[in-house]
């Protein structure tokens, strides 16, 4: 059995959150997270590489330990010299859960893209472990990562820039601070570049919990905009020239709220 309690064949759930979640009146989406790795006796590793912010990190690990985890430590991956270190490899070999915090999402690939610990997260999150990004976390969590973009929501072929990312699923593309930010067109962008995956859309204070068989539920405040591409029909994306609107016929979409579900094999979404 793996530390949080999971089957050795089953994958840990991998949580992308939209960013801004609510941390201190009714953090629902942490206590979700809390509870899936084992409750207070979890152990949680902190990865703030993304921020620039000296004390992101110090704050999730008081945060972590005010709902009264005891186990709770930032992991400081600021060189990928560090992602070597096999201290803070220990400690993720035996957490029950990750937790990636925001900021840049660019410091996060090339920092830990292709390390030892990027390797071992991958590894553990398939044996049961859990992992949960926010904001630039949540772009990073997939194997293709949006890096930036444009605002706006008609998509146009250099409205967004593509990067690798860490690689847990290959099924979703996460943006987040999705309303807040107008970010339709960007997400509609990446899918048009190859409609394998499905978009997904996520509203600040808002978090997609994705189970070991894909299944979505959305937990938080906000919405969140589940792009389905499998249906495409026409695409200008290999036609359309830099700046000009790209048509997409074909696509659905829906929007979740707190409770609301995707079933990722079937396409299947339903309310809450």
């Amino acid at each position: 059995m793996s530390p949080s309690g999971n089957n050795h064949m089953n994958r840990g759930f991998i949580i992308p959150i939209g960013g801004a979640e609510e941390k201190f009146h009714n953090p629902e989406i942490l206590d979700r997270f809390v509870d899936i790795c084992g409750g207070k006796e979890a152990r949680i590793g902190i990865i703030p590489t993304a921020s620039e912010l000296e004390d992101t990190g110090r704050n999730y690990e008081k945060l972590f330990r005010t709902m009264g985890i005891k186990h709770a430590r930032v992991l400081p991956f600021e060189s990928r010299e560090d992602c070597d270190n096999p201290e803070y490899l220990e400690y993720i070999e035996k957490s029950d859960g990750v937790f990636l915090t925001g900021g840049n999402q660019l410091r996060l690939s090339t920092t830990l893209g292709g390390t030892a610990t990027a390797q071992l997260i991958r590894r553990r999150n398939a044996a049961g472990m859990h992992v949960a990004g926010t904001s630039a976390g949540a772009a990073f969590v997939p194997e293709h990562m949006i890096a930036g973009g444009l605002e706006g929501s008609t998509p146009t072929p250099d409205m967004v820039t593509m990067a690798p990312g860490l690689g847990l699923t290959n099924k979703f593309i996460v943006d987040q601070h999705f309303r807040e930010r107008d970010r339709l067109g960007r997400l509609l962008t990446a899918l048009a570049y190859n409609p394998f995956a499905v978009g997904m859309g996520l509203d600040e204070d808002t978090a997609a919990f994705i189970s070991p068989n894909d299944d979505v539920e959305v937990v938080g405040s906000g919405g969140i905009t589940i792009i389905d591409p499998s249906d495409l029909s026409y695409s200008s994306m290999d036609k359309a020239r830099r700046g000009e609107p790209v048509s997409l016929i074909g696509i659905r979409l829906h929007i979740l709220v707190s409770g609301g579900r995707f079933k990722t094999a079937s396409r299947e979404a339903t309310p809450e």
